[in-house]
């Protein structure tokens, strides 16, 4: 039977998570953020009322037949038009999933329908079924860099100069109302063998999926192994100065009751791993590290690296009593100086 696999994020981080893990399963379910309020994704929402589709469209491409008919559907989707133009800047996966959001209401319903022209090996979720809105408490904005300020909306926060301290996740009613997970990611959640949250943007596309009750209850709930991947490089902006163990630490005040079982990190972005095991220890968890950066690229993970530290860290977590782990644990390049910078 294959392993059951649901990756929970957005944007960039996701899709490079989705590509390693088609190498790993042919089951794999992207549960996408959906409080993009910037570029065609912002721009369709306010125009039109409709779920942000830009994340979706690139776990989409992520997951995409690019061996065979669907390939051409998947580098469409990813066109952008450009000039001056209404239709500058659009990519036009964003407008065919808009206009089908328009015919058939259902978001599920809508992803299921474009999946079939790219020949999408899995699925796409969104992560609630409506828009969501942001909120973050940001300091270091005034003379006093203890005071305390609320930013609104996904690209206002991942761009804020102030450090974020905590966020928020508000339905389309606003502050007064709960957002509602989309029942089909609840359910893969609880049905998966393992679901991975990270790397991307981690208040932006890692963290809201934790301020979801609905989604929250089914991550403390499910048998599944629960791995973290985590970022290269501090965000500009949304993670600047971030230690890898502080993307831990803020992980763990927004869900205390959530265990791990491994964090993934590469080896040559962690100046200190007995401070990320210490981290990953406290929420249940092992660290695993090895080089999962691209060659050349060091803020850009490679997805076949990355699909072998994922393997390595599920081997032995789900092999059963008294089977032997297929494959040798190993740790590389650990041996460098502690006092490196993170780059």
């Amino acid at each position: 039977m294959s392993l059951k696999a649901v990756a929970l994020g957005g944007g960039r981080g996701l899709h490079v998570t989705l590509t390693a893990l088609r190498r790993v399963t042919d089951e794999v379910t992207a549960v996408v953020t959906v409080a993009d309020d910037g570029g065609s994704s912002g721009r369709l929402r306010r125009e039109l009322g409709l779920l942000p589709p830009g994340d979706l469209r690139k776990a989409m491409v992520a997951l995409a037949d690019t061996e065979g008919a669907g390939r051409l559907w998947a580098e469409l989707f990813q066109h952008r038009f450009g000039g001056t133009g209404a239709l500058a800047g659009h990519a036009i996966g964003n407008l065919v999933l808009a206009g089908l959001l328009e015919q058939l209401g259902d978001p599920v319903a809508v992803l299921t329908e474009a999946g079939k022209l790219l020949g999408v090996r899995g699925r796409v979720l969104p992560m609630c079924t409506e828009p969501l809105e942001i909120e973050a408490d940001v300091t270091g904005l005034d003379e006093d860099a203890d005071v305390v300020r609320r930013i609104r909306g996904q690209v206002a926060i991942a761009t804020t100069p102030g450090r974020v301290q905590r966020i928020r996740l508000h339905g389309p009613g606003g502050p007064g109302e709960p957002p509602q997970g989309c029942p089909e990611a609840v359910q893969a959640v609880l049905d998966a063998d393992v679901v991975l949250l990270g790397p991307g943007s981690w208040f932006t596309s890692v963290l809201p999926h934790l301020l979801v009750p609905s989604l929250h209850e089914a991550l403390t709930r499910t048998s599944a192994k629960k791995v973290v991947v985590l970022n290269l490089v501090p965000q500009p902006g949304e993670t600047a100065g971030f230690s890898p163990e502080l993307h831990l630490d803020v992980l763990c005040a927004h869900a205390p009751d959530l265990r791990v079982d491994a964090v993934i990190a590469d080896v040559d972005a962690v100046p200190v791993p007995d401070r990320l095991r210490r981290a990953a220890a406290a929420l249940g968890a092992a660290a695993h590290l090895s080089p999962i950066a691209l060659a050349g690229s060091p803020d850009r993970h490679d997805p076949a690296a990355l699909a072998l530290s994922i393997r390595r860290a599920l081997d032995g977590l789900l092999a059963g009593p008294g089977e032997a782990s297929s494959t040798t644990l190993v740790e590389q390049r650990e041996t460098r100086g502690g006092d490196a910078p993170w780059r």
